[in-house]
């Protein structure tokens, strides 16, 4: 039987954004990885579309600045790719989770390609510099991850 979590979005001053349910598939000390089921609108990001239905694993840490969502389509269970949104690190509680969301994303194509997103979003927010460099070096270590093909980067060629 497995457990229902809320997951939860906070913006970078730590105020709720909005929540969704998840199932918990794995949990270790300092990590959690959740099943959601996709039910917002299609959202298009010209180069790949999330749609109603898709489902993501998401994995959320208590150690580091970001989580990695890896999204599969609904449909046929090919992995779109996975999305890293850089966040304060996770707060794991029993029955949910939440982070502070960083504004800046970075978007793993299938066969490895990086996407950063939203720099001027991040280059505008009011962050203590060292929130700033923390976010900074989350992205290297989702480079590092990816180049080793480190999990959950395994299915990448």
């Amino acid at each position: 039987n497995m457990t229902t979590f809320n997951i939860e979005k906070h913006n970078h001053h730590g105020e709720f954004v909005l929540a969704y349910p998840g199932e918990v598939v794995q949990r270790g000390d300092t990590w959690i990885c959740l099943r959601a089921v996709f039910d917002r609108h299609e959202s298009n990001l010209g180069f790949v579309t999330f749609r109603r239905g898709d489902v993501f694993y998401e994995w959320f840490f208590t150690d580091l600045w970001y989580n990695i969502f890896q999204v599969h389509d609904g449909d046929t269970e090919t992995i779109k790719g996975w999305y890293c949104n850089i966040t304060r690190p996770a707060f794991i509680e029993a029955d949910r989770v939440y982070a502070d969301d960083m504004e800046l994303d970075v978007y793993v194509t299938p066969n490895g390609t990086i996407i950063l997103l939203d720099e001027e979003e991040f280059a505008a927010l009011d962050l203590p510099t060292d929130e700033r460099m923390a976010a900074l070096h989350a992205i290297q270590d989702i480079r590092q991850r990816v180049a080793a093909r480190d999990l959950p980067f395994t299915t990448i060629a």
